[in-house]
């Protein structure tokens, strides 16, 4: 444990962001694999409204710097491949 009073402060706000980039990121998660069921299911019109949100979270975590720029170009390329099947 910590002796020093700034590294205490630290590691409580470490924490704090952490739990907030864990939230984010699992809602990340959900909202991806909303699309992939209404995908799934032939869905176009749930699948493209669902596909918005998703891009929405997406860019948000890429702003927030909870994820890679790459990793969030490469996210959104693999949803628009699974909707543009089933159109």
């Amino acid at each position: 444990m910590a002796n020093i009073k700034s590294q205490e402060k630290r590691n409580k706000t470490n924490e704090k962001a952490r739990q907030r980039n864990a939230s984010a990121k699992s809602a990340l998660r959900t909202a991806i694999k909303k699309v992939k069921k209404a995908v799934e299911a032939k869905d176009l019109a749930l699948a493209e409204t669902l596909t918005k949100e998703a891009y929405s979270l997406i860019d948000k975590s890429v702003s927030k710097g909870i994820q890679h720029e790459n990793t969030a170009a490469r996210q959104k390329a693999e949803i628009a491949n699974l909707v543009n099947s089933i159109r």
